[in-house]
């Protein structure tokens, strides 16, 4: 079943389009807190977005746009604002389509469908790991924080992936370092230490301080709050 983040402030809107589309085996999931869409599109890692552009808080092209920092997922902007310059800027921040209020559901549905099947016909679902509001992208080597991207080797990217993946948990050494063995031709204790001790380096000098802790003759675990 692909899933739909609505990003939309209209109950009314949302409920109509929840309904239609379970008939066709699409999830729609809608917005809780509009100050924390990204958050929220990381925990339902949704295979499409539906966004509209008055939103509170922030507009739809600002979270259009924070989207686009950590993830491809196509983005339909769904708006009464349907005047060409309106659309024009919802396709130059990163969006697929566009619908203009009022709207047909069906042929909402239809373009949904659509884009789905151009998306994922070709390419595969990006799945996105989030902790504190740093954004990390299992499919490539960037972590994302704020309005920074971080390049981390393939290691780094290894290890955090690890932690992230499995957030209150204690990962030892030795299945950190089997994880690294899976993309590296041998690593020691000693090549671990570094290599953590790298990352901590890179995560603090970007803000991110005690992102990674330590368990003392455990292991490494990254806190679920």
């Amino acid at each position: 079943m692909y899933r739909i983040f609505m990003v939309e402030d209209d109950n009314g809107i949302l409920d109509a389009v929840k309904n239609r589309a379970e008939k066709w085996d699409l999830q729609v999931f809608g917005v809780k807190n509009f100050r924390n869409i990204l958050s929220e599109f990381s925990e339902i890692q949704p295979h499409l977005v539906i966004m509209d552009i008055g939103l509170p808080s922030f507009d739809g092209y600002h979270w259009c746009a924070e989207i686009r920092k950590i993830s491809k997922c196509p983005i339909l902007f769904l708006s009464s604002a349907s005047d060409n310059l309106n659309m024009v800027m919802a396709m130059n921040m990163g969006g697929d389509d566009f619908v203009a209020k009022p709207f047909d559901i069906d042929v909402l549905i239809a373009k949904i469908q659509a884009l789905l099947r151009r998306t994922y016909d070709y390419t595969e679902n990006m799945s996105i790991l989030e902790h504190r509001e740093a954004f990390l992208n299992i499919e490539s080597s960037v972590l994302t924080y704020h309005d920074t991207s971080i390049d981390l080797t393939k290691n780094e990217h290894r290890i955090l992936s690890l932690l992230m993946k499995n957030k209150g948990q204690i990962i030892s050494r030795e299945r950190l370092m089997d994880a690294l063995w899976e993309v590296d031709c041998y690593v020691d204790d000693n090549a671990l230490t570094v290599n953590i001790g790298r990352l901590r380096k890179k995560l603090e000098a970007n803000g991110l301080t005690d992102f990674i802790q330590t368990k003392f003759g455990e292991g490494y675990y990254i806190n679920e709050d």
